[in-house]
């Protein structure tokens, strides 16, 4: 049975027609647009019907048994993993030429795998068959009521992956703590950026810091068990903001922690400046990918920019991140460098850390080269006018 359906703008936008009759609203947290067409697939459909019919750009909504649908999925996935020839001409291609041919190859299947589809009703249950509950799960990402949805397959066991998470925590190495990441919160799952935090030497008399960015709160957690007395962390992100302040209650820290939702610095000075931004410059094709890339690098050169404004005398400003992009060729070499001249700043102390993530020793990630070589900077900066 094939249906047309309407578009609705956001997940509150209210219901869509579904041949005539009340049907969910779209709801994408990735930020997918809709689907034009709508067809209703169940257990007799093969994975090679499927793909091709998503390939047509029409989004299956799943009505049979949910266990089938979790295979079908894994089939799909492993149809679109399929090795390709890595290049057309046979040439071989460039580091920079792979990662781009691999983030396009990724968009495009997390975009086909989205458009199989489940209806979630307004108290979050699924209606099928051998469905599993997971309204709390759900209720985390969702809400505890809302009008009734279509999410894909793909994001609702995200959801319920990520809520497995929240609730046992992340282990840091060398802390007898967890954090506790949300949904669409990068998770500190690298060990190497918290070591060097760790490790490194607090500037002389440090009794207020700021991070910017803070996501999940770990960086200020770790700067308070390093002593810093009061500690302001600011995000843009509203689901940040709330899980850096749930992982700041539940480690008893809100004396010494405040969070603020911003999108840089808070008001006043500060004797430490910490900021962990995405690594890699680039587009975001979804939400989702706000952690990982920086869009025409704003936040790094926002917080380079402003950072001598809120540091006060005798300070340092702290800068974490790797030499990834360089490595694939998306930022020249001396171009982090020349961006700390151009904003007045100088380096006191370079703090490094190779991988130990499992990527780096996978020889078959096509970007495996860069990966083993990566080097994880902790960069302790200072204004070029400053003596010491």
């Amino acid at each position: 049975m094939n249906d047309k359906l309407s578009r609705a703008s956001s997940p509150e936008s209210g219901v869509t027609s579904l041949n005539g009759q009340t049907s969910p609203i779209w709801h994408s947290e990735a930020g997918f647009a809709e689907p034009s067409r709508l067809e209703r697939v169940d257990d007799t459909l093969r994975a090679d019907e499927a793909l091709r019919k998503m390939r047509n750009g029409i989004g299956l909504l799943w009505c049979g048994d949910f266990h089938n649908a979790r295979q079908l999925l894994q089939a799909l996935g492993r149809r679109l993993d399929r090795k390709k020839k890595p290049g057309r001409d046979g040439r071989t291609l460039s580091l920079k030429e792979r990662f781009h041919q691999y983030r396009l190859q990724q968009s495009q299947r997390a975009r086909l795998l989205g458009l199989l589809l489940i209806r979630i009703e307004p108290d979050n249950t699924i209606a099928l068959r051998r469905a599993p509950a997971w309204q709390a799960a759900l209720a985390q990402v969702y809400g505890q009521a809302h009008a009734p949805m279509l999410v894909s397959l793909r994001e609702l066991l995200g959801v319920v992956g990520a809520f497995e998470w929240r609730r046992k925590g992340v282990a840091i190495a060398g802390c007898d703590w967890r954090i506790h990441p949300h949904y669409g919160v990068f998770s500190p799952s690298r060990s190497e950026y918290l070591t060097l935090i760790r490790q490194a030497p607090l500037p002389d008399g440090c009794q207020r810091a700021f991070d910017i960015g803070t996501g999940t709160g770990v960086l200020s957690i770790l700067l308070a068990d390093k002593g810093v007395a009061h500690i302001i962390a600011t995000d843009s992100s509203a689901r940040a903001v709330a899980c850096a302040q749930e992982n700041v209650e539940r480690l008893g820290l809100q004396s010494q922690i405040t969070i603020e939702q911003k999108d840089f610095f808070p008001e006043g000075k500060a004797d430490l400046l910490v900021c962990n931004p995405p690594w890699l410059p680039g587009k975001v094709s979804s939400s989702l990918d706000a952690a990982v890339y920086d869009p025409e690098e704003q936040m790094l050169n926002g917080f380079l920019r402003e950072a001598s404004q809120h540091l006060a005398p005798g300070g340092q400003i702290w800068l974490i991140m790797s030499d990834l992009a360089q490595l694939l060729g998306l930022r020249e070499a001396d171009a982090i460098h020349q961006r700390f001249a151009a904003s007045g700043l100088r380096v006191v102390a370079d703090y490094c850390a190779r991988p130990v993530h499992g990527r780096a020793y996978d020889s078959s990630d096509p970007l495996h080269e860069a990966r083993a070589q990566e080097t994880t900077h902790l960069w302790c900066l200072v204004p070029t006018d400053t003596e010491n």
